[in-house]
């Protein structure tokens, strides 16, 4: 049994105490929290977007279509089927090794991969939203006279936000532990660190149940979070 916690401390000190190894795993986390945030906003910008264009299509009057809207929905819809259809793995190495396979930069190519993987699974959240909403609200702004743009952004995109808020905050956390698969195109976060570390010890064991732990406390408190700012607006909503 002494041997046995001998042995355990000796690795635990090898995986995070010895030469500071432990700010590497801060570091990748760091890289991780980064990536995570910058691919939602391109996500989020990508996915509004996506949606924005697929619900005016959607809402055209029979017999006043018009022909560039169809194309770019068209282009819309081809962008989540593929993307959704397709594994966030299978992407990265193509955005990686195929497209940018010249460029050094593997962090700006994740965060890019991130970001279109996101995009397109946040349009079909903010258009489920967008759907959610009482079309006698877009006919309300309609009449005094507010353009299509105007509406979607004063009217039904606030109303819809409250709706979509939970799948949101699911994407996000989603987002935050799909970063790990970076490590597979030669970005530097937390699980690169991880896996030079176990190379470098000959031990993995510790560093990967380190960084499983690292995940689960951040996810919690990004639940945590999350939860507040929905019972907030539902607070909102009775006053």
């Amino acid at each position: 049994m002494e041997k046995f916690w001998a042995d355990f401390i000796e690795k635990f000190k090898m995986a995070f105490v010895t030469g500071d190894r432990w700010k590497l795993y801060l570091q990748g986390m760091g890289t991780t929290l980064g990536l995570t945030v910058t691919a939602l906003v391109i996500g989020v910008v990508l996915g509004v977007l996506v949606a924005v264009i697929r619900s005016a299509h959607d809402q055209q009057r029979p017999g006043r279509r018009s022909a560039a809207l169809g194309i770019v929905n068209a282009i819309c819809k081809l962008y989540t089927t593929v993307i959704r259809g397709t594994p966030m793995l299978v992407q990265l190495l193509i955005w990686g090794f195929v497209i940018f396979k010249t460029s050094r930069n593997r962090f700006l190519v994740g965060m890019l991969g991130l970001g279109i993987n996101s995009g397109a699974y946040v349009a079909e959240i903010v258009r489920g939203g967008l759907m959610s909403v009482d079309p006698g609200q877009s006919e309300a702004g309609r009449s005094l006279g507010l353009g299509y743009v105007d509406t979607m952004r004063y009217i039904v995109i606030p109303q819809a936000f409250k709706n979509i808020l939970p799948a949101l905050g699911n994407e996000f956390i989603v987002l935050f532990k799909d970063t790990s698969l970076v490590s597979s195109i030669g970005a530097a976060e937390i699980l690169y660190y991880a896996e030079a570390v176990g190379a470098k010890t000959y031990e993995y064991m510790f560093p990967y149940l380190g960084i499983a732990f690292m995940y689960l406390v951040f996810c919690i408190l990004f639940t945590w979070l999350q939860g507040r700012l929905e019972r907030r607006l539902r607070q909102s909503d009775r006053r």
